[in-house]
């Protein structure tokens, strides 16, 4: 019989996401000649209702182009998949004879895919291959997406920062990350030096207090005239509710079809120019919530995020005729390489930022912290320091 490969995207695009359906598609042909490929639209919800999009024959410099351009090409969805709708989906599957099912996502993608193995009946490989740019995949040593939000994050805080050393104040630029603070921390990789922003770093890996991050700016503008800020959207209170919860009334709030709460809007921004127009009168200050600009920005695309995505999607092609599993990013002391992992290794669990990655008084980067994103995100810019 044949090989035929269907390929999904879920989640959150990134900037590098269609490079690894690219690394899928050629590596699928020149492994099996004469296979059929199907791009599955909006993610499994294209399997459920026999939405494909027939990758099989399309020309490589169409697909090239592709996969340069940000976002996810094929759509993709947040549907978080229960035994009803996966028993669909695989009927989807066996309706086209699926002999590979490759879904490139996170954390929840990689949950589905254990789901849907477990309840298949053997004849198709499931593979998840790695997106995300919260960095938080377990058995990864970074996820492709991550380098080039990263980038964007790295270079809008160095261009703030500059900006506040000519026009002093109190900036505070909040970062995507629900549960982990890998972005956020990005904000301080192109840092010129230690008088420079962000002069203060808040993840979700800590509890954030409102007293201490009043505190924590009083000091910092007595120290330096200014203070730039990088604050995760994932913060939480010492409670364990998100910062959301805590300063938004719950009339307010607005949840996403699972009941989560939603962390992306200007809630938290809002929240945090009330805390400082309370506690920091009279201090000139600018909330920025950064949203999805990160996420796919077009300008900061990684040369080695990208090749790092499409290797990833060609090696799931390896993975998917091992009988399947997880495609991992390692770092071997060297360089980055690509490991095939079980999926309950990945699935549906969350890495955090490394405790010893964050100074153990103030709200900041260790050395540890630091030495991990300039391996990841080396200066692209050589700025002057400023005469002030």
């Amino acid at each position: 019989m044949s090989e035929t490969f269907v390929i999904a995207q879920g989640g959150g695009p990134t900037a590098v996401i269609n490079q690894t359906l690219a690394g899928i598609v050629l590596e699928a042909r020149r492994q099996h000649p004469g296979c059929r490929i199907l791009g599955s639209k909006h993610g499994v919800r294209g399997i459920r209702d026999s939405n494909f999009v027939d990758l099989t024959d399309i020309p490589e410099a169409r697909l090239r182009q592709i996969a340069a351009t940000p976002s996810a090409a094929l759509g993709s969805t947040r549907d978080k998949p229960d035994a009803a709708y996966c028993e669909q989906i695989l009927k989807g599957l066996r309706n086209i004879n699926a002999t590979a099912f490759v879904y490139i996502g996170g954390n929840d993608t990689s949950g589905t895919q254990a789901i849907l193995r477990d309840a298949s009946d053997g004849f198709i490989a499931f593979v998840h291959a790695p997106k995300t740019i919260d960095n938080d995949l377990e058995e990864n040593d970074h996820t492709p997406g991550f380098i080039s939000a990263a980038e964007f994050v790295a270079g809008s805080f160095l261009s703030v920062d500059l900006d506040f050393c000519a026009l002093p104040g109190l900036y505070c630029g909040i970062v995507m990350g629900r549960h982990a603070g890998f972005l956020t921390a990005a904000s301080a990789a192109w840092r010129l030096d230690e008088e420079s922003g962000p002069h203060l770093v808040y993840v979700p890996e800590r509890p954030f207090a409102r007293a201490r991050f009043v505190d924590d700016v009083k000091r910092t503008m007595a120290k330096h005239g200014r203070c730039v800020v990088a604050i995760s959207e994932g913060i939480s209170a010492p409670s364990g509710k998100s910062m959301v919860e805590e300063l938004v009334a719950p009339d307010r709030l607005e949840r996403d079809a699972h009941g989560n709460v939603r962390l992306s809007g200007t809630d938290l921004g809002q929240a945090i120019e009330r805390v400082i127009a309370e506690d920091l009168k009279g201090i000139r200050a600018r909330v920025d919530t950064f949203g999805y600009l990160p996420r796919g920005n077009i300008g900061m695309i990684s040369e080695v995020d990208a090749g790092e995505a499409f290797e990833a999607g060609a090696y799931a092609v390896t993975v998917a005729g091992e009988g399947g599993g997880s495609v991992a990013l390692k770092f071997d002391g060297e360089k980055t390489v690509t490991r095939r992992v079980p999926l309950e290794n990945v699935a549906g669990k969350t890495r955090h930022m490394p405790d010893d990655f964050l100074d153990a008084e103030e709200n900041r980067l260790s050395a540890k912290g630091i030495a991990y994103l300039e391996r990841l995100v080396p200066r692209r810019f050589d700025p002057a320091k400023p005469f002030v």
